[in-house]
């Protein structure tokens, strides 16, 4: 058994302003488990995605989150739950006035491949993008895999 408190934890670099990655900390195998805490207008993820592998779990304790999904919005309110299955896109957004408080749960841990779709300026449309850490590992960057450019910077 391990116990885990959120006020031990360091937040980690993303997209929203507190990420706290509990997957490790709590000694999970086969679990990925985040807790975020994300201001208005904010995001559990870096874009539009799918996991090929992996089915997620996202419970909103406290806000609410509005998720783009292939068919359409859907807003998750407080003390609401959603899942999404493997393959399925999906990119959450604090759409309220208030913080949302929200576990996201992942199983099997590794959500094998992620297809990742952004806006690109440069290119005129959404499309396929990867995630990196800057080099000076201060940020992490969303880059276009057709153009190169930079469409998001995580602190």
């Amino acid at each position: 058994m391990h116990t885990v408190s959120l006020a031990e934890q360091d937040s980690r670099m993303g997209p929203a302003s507190t990420v706290y990655a509990l997957t490790d900390a709590l000694g999970a195998s086969e679990l990925a488990l985040n807790y975020y805490e994300l201001e208005p207008g904010e995001s559990t993820s870096y874009g539009y995605h799918a996991h090929e592998d992996q089915e997620e779990i996202f419970y909103v304790e406290s806000g609410e989150l509005t998720f783009r999904t292939p068919d359409g919005e859907v807003t998750v309110g407080e003390h609401e739950l959603v899942r999404f299955g493997p393959g399925e896109f999906q990119r959450s957004e604090n759409t309220g006035d208030d913080t949302a408080v929200v576990l996201a749960m992942g199983a099997p841990q590794d959500p094998g491949g992620t297809v990742l779709r952004r806006e690109c300026e440069a290119c005129g449309g959404e499309t396929r993008h990867g995630v990196e850490l800057a080099d000076d590992a201060d940020e992490i960057l969303a880059r276009c895999e057709e153009c190169s450019d930079i469409t998001g910077r995580y602190e």
